[in-house]
């Protein structure tokens, strides 16, 4: 994917899937999870509450890797390795504009059971450190479920303050 920083930006702020975040577990192992996100001046935000293991293992190693890509061809998308920092005094916030992101609005009874109790929310900050991009847009032109917009592939190509 030849995408300009520009195009990674809009890619991020354009897409409405999870990004999927690794980290190393106190113990070694590995782990993944899926997150809501949003990107913001070069850094993708994401809410979970205080209490979560990722929380934890983040504090206890920064170091993590995420991958946002959609699943229906032509498959493309965005991966990095980061560094992540925990943010309490941003959780409500970053919780709520997720909420309209994904939801479009936040009068819905899952908005309204999570906001109930945002105070324990924590926001965490993704800083990429290495970013790759990939697209098959172009190798997979033929695949019957796949959408394109201008030649950079997205899951479902939606406009600005649209939800799905």
């Amino acid at each position: 994917m030849d995408l300009q920083l520009a195009d990674v930006r809009d890619y991020l702020e354009q897409m409405r899937i999870p990004l999927r975040l690794s980290c190393v577990t106190e113990s070694g192992w590995p782990m993944i999870l899926s997150l809501w996100y949003l990107y913001e001046e070069g850094a993708l935000l994401c809410a979970t509450r205080e209490t979560a293991k990722i929380v934890s293992f983040l504090k206890h190693d920064p170091r993590c890797a995420f991958e946002i890509s959609g699943e229906i061809p032509p498959y493309s998308g965005i991966r990095g390795q980061a560094t992540a920092s925990i943010l309490p005094e941003r959780g409500s916030e970053v919780l709520a504009r997720l909420l309209v992101r994904y939801l479009g609005d936040t009068d819905k009874p899952l908005a309204r059971r999570l906001l109930a109790h945002s105070e324990s929310e924590v926001a965490i900050k993704i800083e990429p450190v290495n970013l790759f991009t990939w697209d098959f847009t172009k190798r997979m032109k033929d695949s019957v479920n796949g959408q394109a917009l201008q030649g950079k592939a997205v899951s479902r190509p939606l406009e600005k303050g649209a939800s799905s």
